[in-house]
């Protein structure tokens, strides 16, 4: 993973297609006021590695451009979904995650012997929730449509903590909220599998 080539492909993607009022602020607390581009992804699950959270963006992104672009999302589904609305839901439903994780160290025992290896800690000093509070720090700086606000709220799907009969009534009535889940589901346990078998067979 080369954490400054997906810092340029974020903003280069953010920057191309994200034109709605006040952009330009959100983009500039992404990159001068957050630990976006070096923060994991979580503690111990997907991305749990330094740059991990905007690599999984981006992978979300890619994973929902595919799906966006199948025939029968479009004729059956009828989702015609925007680049911009693409980039905005795909690259920023995370951004709750920005300035939450810290770097601890821990004893541990490798090859017989007890070291000290650095682990993350999750610490957040604004606890307003998962999906609603990248909602929340997205329209501090733009506007969301009500798809927008739906598919990041409940990007987690049925793994929320919302009831599944909650979270099947947001998918029913916002289409967009279940394919955003699924690409977020698909760049979650299958793209960072592959990746992982990958670079194992590297070493």
């Amino acid at each position: 993973m080369d954490i400054e080539k997906n810092k340029e492909r974020f903003i280069s993607l953010f920057e191309t297609y994200i034109k709605r009022r006040n952009s330009e602020h959100l983009l500039n607390y992404i990159i001068n006021k957050s630990d976006f581009f070096t923060a994991p992804a979580s503690t111990r699950y997907h991305g749990a590695y330094e740059g991990g959270l905007c690599e999984h963006s981006l992978q979300v992104y890619d994973c929902l451009k595919d799906y966006l672009s199948r025939p029968r999302v479009k004729e059956i589904y009828e989702l015609d979904v925007s680049e911009e609305t693409i980039a905005i839901i795909a690259l920023l439903h995370d951004l709750c995650k920005c300035n939450v994780y810290k770097t601890d160290t821990k004893n541990k025992k490798i090859n017989g012997a007890w070291q000290q290896v650095p682990y993350y800690v999750f610490e957040d000093p604004f606890p307003y929730g998962h999906g609603e509070k990248s909602v929340f720090m997205i329209q501090h700086y733009i506007p969301l449509t009500a798809a927008e606000a739906m598919a990041i709220r409940y990007h987690m799907g049925f793994s929320s903590t919302e009831s599944d009969s909650q979270v099947g009534q947001a998918f029913n009535k916002y289409p967009l909220a279940f394919a955003l889940s699924t690409a977020d589901m698909e760049a979650t346990y299958f793209l960072e599998n592959i990746q992982k078998h990958e670079e194992n067979n590297d070493e």
